[in-house]
């Protein structure tokens, strides 16, 4: 019999050290196995032969012959362990495809497609792949303008690493996003293009995950922030686009940065990383700049520039609100002629459902959750109440609970409002709504095709459109209230409002035709709205450096956000409070902000408190999390927001 320490997927191991199991042959280091934990089996991977222990071991249940990690992969899981220490089950999790315990399918033929000649590149194109090309750095950052073509220096990239004999990793934030990326690659490159994300099923996931793992050939790997940990044997060129999205972050345990994670990745591999977005974080962009990380800037549109015309409504004034008190004037009548001209129009609101408040009108009682206590939004297309924290559904009130009033409003209008409103002005036209209530045959990557060709008149959506779609039809877009994200209280609000509002402005003017953007707002002269509009990224940029640095937020320190979550509120106030006291009797260098309510209070009938710890030097948080004592309470390290 020979023992080995295997790494357990299994969310409820929180130690670092691998666990010791026997089995009758020899396994190689990485190989995937299936071992009894608890009262069931789980997924794991060989770390290393041990010698026999003084305890008695469980065996080893099933060895997957063709499920071998690869070193880069191990050291990955190493050093994620490391830097994002506790959690050690649920971050094995990430390297096992979760559907290996199932007898596999027959896998896919990997078939090459046809080679397309690509258009000729621009003088910033080809500017930029030659300083790639010939520089010893291997991190780049492509500031990119919206339209500037970055998709096409990805190509040409792609093809120089194919040619030399290695594959590719590309990743994307979301996946409706992977269709429109799929199809630009494959119509140019001269290897297989395989996809990996959450929309397939497990099924499908772990057939990917055998022919990734199992090709001796190049191969370019498709996906969002997951497919970092596909089995990639000789990695090339890392790639991550739109970098800039809050989707690279992990917002469950174990809570990585996807960014972080792939720059260790490709230095593992000793290959180069490009990241690329029109607007890059401010903490990214301010590290490379003092890392002396090559920022390569495009700012002229791939294609002849066509003109824009821009429009802030205020939404102050009624004036402009005849017709309907969603939608201005101007902006009817802007999507009345794209209409007749058979061209786009997207609309932008980062709202979902028909109504955000149901209030009193008597009183002023609001519906709230009964778990979370927090305002319930009203679905009209199914007349039903949610909750898009905790998931709680129910049936709208006729009366008040409170004083019986049957004066019942509904406002701040959702996405399925405008979706509802739409049809009764424009009842000729082809309305499609995406945001994160669609059924999976209603999500964006579904339909793409007929999207990019045209035959959806009028899209609505949320934040989901304003990523990185190319759409040729498209001519007019309508920013239906642009102070949504900026009431938010948090360090980050301003820079997310920035990104959202330039990377949806930056849907038109892309070479294709004409375009318009108008924009609404309650506050029209702000600052922050006139630089997104004339895409000026470097304004907003030094501007929010000034003030993190002046408060004390990245990229001047790291934070580190401590959760508690209990029934009762006393519970959750004296554990918190417990929290506080160790962490300033831990004698390290750390700023420690008071305990305070979470900005979501409430959730799944728990109250939530949380502690914001800030820090020099990352180091002195990893110390003090080793430090507190265990038990039920959550972290949360580098996050990009407090909320």
């Amino acid at each position: 019999m020979r023992y080995y320490f295997i790494y357990v997927a299994e969310v409820r191991y929180q130690k670092p050290e691998p666990l010791t199991y026997a089995y009758n042959s020899e396994l190689a280091v990485g190989t995937l196995v299936l071992v009894p934990y608890g009262n069931k089996h789980v997924v794991g991977f060989v770390d290393s032969e041990t010698v026999q222990p003084d305890f008695k071991t469980k065996e080893i249940y099933k060895v997957f012959e063709f499920g071998v990690l690869p070193s880069q992969l191990r050291q990955l899981h190493s050093w994620m362990c490391s830097y994002y220490p506790g959690n050690y089950g649920a971050l094995t999790q990430l390297f096992v495809p979760s559907g290996i315990s199932v007898t596999p399918r027959k896998q896919d033929v990997l078939k090459k497609v046809k080679h397309i000649e690509l258009p000729d590149l621009t003088v910033e194109q080809h500017k930029v792949i030659t300083e790639i090309k010939q520089s010893k750095a291997t991190t780049f950052l492509l500031h990119g303008e919206t339209g500037s073509g970055k998709t096409r220096v990805y190509q040409e990239l792609i093809a120089g690493v194919l040619d030399a004999g290695s594959s590719v990793l590309l990743l994307a934030p979301e996946i409706s996003l992977i269709p429109q990326i799929e199809a630009s690659i494959k119509n140019s490159a001269s290897a297989p293009v395989i996809s990996m994300h959450s929309g397939l099923t497990k099924a499908t996931r772990t057939r990917h995950w055998m022919q990734i793992n199992s090709s001796d050939t190049p191969v370019i790997v498709i996906g969002t922030r997951s497919a970092l940990f596909a089995p990639i044997k000789n990695l090339g060129l890392v790639i991550v686009d739109e970098m800039h999205e809050p989707a690279y972050k992990q917002e469950s345990a174990p809570r990585y940065y996807a960014l972080r994670a792939v720059a260790k990745l490709a230095q593992l591999h000793k290959c180069r990383i490009i990241y690329g977005s029109a607007t890059p974080p401010i903490v990214e962009y301010f590290m490379a700049e003092q890392t002396k990380i090559p920022i390569l800037r495009m700012s002229q549109t791939a294609r002849p520039s066509e003109k824009i015309k821009s429009t802030i409504i205020d939404m102050k004034n009624t004036k402009f609100f005849a017709r309907h008190r969603a939608f201005s004037d101007p902006l009817l009548e802007a999507m009345g002629i794209r209409l007749a001209a058979r061209e786009q129009t997207l609309l932008f609101l980062n709202r979902r459902g028909t109504a955000r408040q149901i209030l009193c009108q008597a009183c002023g009682w609001q519906a709230a959750c009964p778990r979370c206590d927090i305002p319930l939004t009203y679905h009209g297309d199914d007349h039903t109440v949610r909750c898009h924290t905790c998931g709680y559904k129910g049936v709208p009130p006729y009366t008040c609970p409170t004083c019986a009033s049957d004066n019942i409003i509904y406002r701040s209008l959702g996405t399925k409002a405008l979706v509802e409103a739409l049809h009764d002005l424009f009842p000729e036209a082809l309305i499609k709504r995406f945001d994160t209530d669609n059924l999976v045959s209603e999500k964006l990557d579904k339909h793409f095709e007929a999207i990019h060709d045209g035959e959806v008149d009028i899209l609505v959506g949320t934040q989901m459109l304003g990523k990185g779609l190319d759409l040729p039809k498209l001519s007019l877009v309508g920013i239906v209230n642009a102070d949504t994200s900026l009431g938010m209280p948090d360090f980050s609000s301003s820079e997310r409002s920035y990104q959202l509002l330039h990377q949806a402005i930056g849907r038109v003017g892309r070479g294709h035709r004409n375009g318009e953007v108008i924009v609404q707002s309650f506050n029209p002269d702000s600052p922050l709205l006139q630089a997104a509009l004339q895409q000026n990224w470097q304004h907003m940029y030094d501007a929010e450096l000034a003030e993190r640095r002046q408060f004390g937020f990245p990229p001047f320190y790291f934070l580190l956000k401590v959760s508690v979550s209990r029934k009762s509120l006393q519970g959750a106030e004296k554990f918190i409070d417990n929290l506080y006291t160790k962490s300033q009797s831990a004698n390290l260098k750390l700023e420690i902000n008071q305990p305070t309510p979470s900005f979501y209070e409430k959730t799944n009938g728990k109250h939530n408190w949380q502690m914001v710890i800030k820090a020099k030097e990352r180091s002195q948080l990893t110390k003090l999390l080793e430090v507190l004592p265990k038990g039920d309470w959550t972290y949360d390290l580098d996050p990009i927001n407090l909320l």
